[in-house]
């Protein structure tokens, strides 16, 4: 209920109230500086070999998300469809929504409450109840005592209407720390909505260079197949013209199996990573089949164009990282909710307001005598609660330091993310040189052996052993170049999605 205070006092107090409200209790969030190196080799796990050119690389082209730089334009509407399509990010979605919404319904305790009422109801006061301790105080001035409370004890209906105004004047911050806790939540939740973006993404990614890196693996075996058998027909006519023993046929049938072999295991690793990325895209198996399928018509070992890694300032990493960003708004709302607890400490003034009507029967409801206000600051001030108060706050900073702990700890672990991804790439990249380098190799020595044989001056194992050698040489070719477009998706991942692609493309051999 109101006080009743004067109307110098009220203006006072209200004066009083506008100059504290200015302040705001606990501690002040400082943006953090995420601590990074000169230059992206400075932080290095490993060996010297694996710092390649592109940890020189400088800054500009292609903004974070854009996935153009990889010049596929299957890829390019795959990853649209999985924006639209996928339930992970339609969840991470509606988290955000979620915030924003509890951002207002925190915004709202800074306004005025107001609320209207109105009632009709049936009445009746007990016969022994508190009203007869007046009429028997009044003694034997009442002689009509027992028709009084009769009287008093009838039911009646009683009319009210009116309307109640509050407000409640933030004098320590407690509602300011509260919106600042409930806007950097609903920052956090947009962070984790790019993160899970980015990790979607990237996931359709290296699905899909799998899949590319798998098909790549079947033309190869066909190829193979295709050439094996005719090696066989060359082999079985040599044979029935008595120029050859009847073990080179059956060598050569036996390759041929083997090659036929490894088919199958082939398509279900293809249906596997179009299982994943429909799933990804949120749709049913099979429904992206004509999408997915292989429609490559060049040479079985034509590998795709890579962008030129351009990885940008160490310094920028806490702006790319959408983890990092979500981590430091966090903190920043464990931070406010310290404000939070403080303020409870302290009183609470509120200014109220009240009008009305309220009369017995309806004849005179709406009458200017029936009027009834009040108007008037009221105060809450807490005494005792056996240290509850003191416990919240102890708990909000202990919370504080937690958090302050995850944001070192994942910007560490970025470092990390970063430094392994690179190297990964590196190294496979050095390593499909020397495979590129191999299967040249493999393929003069096949040359040769074939010769030799055809001129009689070997026998049929050791074209056979060279063919071998060629096919095995191919197939690690064709996952090394899988592999490559999947460890360029991880350091894209990484960097937080803004690593760049000169326009120039690199083609890996």
């Amino acid at each position: 209920m109101p006080l009743p205070f004067p109307h110098s006092s009220v203006a006072a107090t209200l004066s009083l109230a506008f100059i504290l409200a200015g302040c705001a209790v606990g501690p002040d969030h400082k943006p953090v500086e995420v601590r990074a190196p000169a230059d992206w080799s400075a932080w290095h796990g490993g060996s010297p070999a694996l710092l390649g050119a592109e940890r020189q690389g400088s800054f500009g082209g292609v903004a974070s998300g854009d996935w153009k730089a990889f010049n596929d334009p299957v890829l390019d509407r795959l990853e649209a469809m999985v924006l639209a399509s996928n339930p992970d990010l339609q969840t991470a979605a509606l988290r955000f929504a979620q915030s924003r919404v509890q951002r207002t319904t925190t915004a709202a305790q800074q306004g005025p409450q107001l609320n209207a009422s109105a009632g009709v109801t049936r009445q009746r006061q007990s016969e022994s109840g508190s009203a007869t301790r007046m009429i028997d105080a009044l003694g034997s001035s009442v002689s009509n005592r027992d028709q009084l409370i009769r009287t008093l004890s009838e039911p009646y209906n009683l009319y009210q209407a009116g309307f109640d105004a509050s407000w409640e004047i933030d004098l320590w911050g407690r509602v300011r720390r509260a919106i600042e806790a409930a806007d950097a939540d609903a920052s956090a939740s947009s962070a984790l909505l790019q993160q899970a973006r980015l990790s979607v993404q990237a996931e359709l990614a290296r699905n899909y260079f799998e899949l590319r890196g798998t098909q790549r693996e079947l033309r190869i075996a066909r190829a193979d197949i295709a050439a094996a058998a005719e090696s066989l027909e060359l082999v079985q006519a040599r044979a029935d013209g008595g120029l050859v023993t009847d073990m080179d046929p059956v060598r050569q049938r036996a390759l041929v199996a083997e090659l036929r072999a490894r088919i199958p295991a082939l398509l279900q690793q293809e249906a596997d990573a179009m299982n994943r990325i429909t799933l990804l895209a949120g749709a049913a198996p099979g429904a992206l089949n004509t999408e997915l399928a292989d429609t490559s018509t060049g040479d079985t070992l034509d590998a795709p164009a890579l962008p030129a890694l351009a990885l940008g300032l160490p310094a920028e990493l806490a702006r790319r990282r959408p983890d990092i960003a979500a981590a430091e708004a966090q903190l920043h709302a464990a931070t406010a909710r310290i404000g939070v607890a403080v303020a409870d400490l302290y009183p609470r003034v509120t200014l109220g307001a009240g009008f009305g009507y309220e009369s017995v029967g309806s004849e005179r409801f709406g009458d200017w005598g029936s009027r009834q206000w009040h108007v008037g600051p009221s105060i809450s001030l807490p005494i005792f609660d056996n240290g509850r108060r003191r416990a919240t706050i102890e708990l909000r900073e202990l919370q504080q330091q937690e958090a302050a702990v995850a944001f070192q700890q994942t910007v560490l672990k970025a470092w990390h993310e970063i430094d392994s991804a690179l190297n990964a790439y590196a190294a496979e990249g050095q390593r499909q040189v020397e495979l590129a380098e191999r299967e040249r190799r493999s393929r003069d020595a096949l040359v040769l052996a074939a010769a030799r044989y055809k001129g009689g001056l070997t026998d049929f194992g050791v074209e056979l052993d060279a063919r071998r050698t060629l096919l095995q040489a191919q197939r690690d070719q064709a996952q090394s170049t899988s592999r490559l477009s999947v460890g360029l998706v991880a350091v894209y991942k990484a960097l937080g999605g803004d690593t760049v692609a000169s326009e120039a493309q690199m083609q890996h051999n």
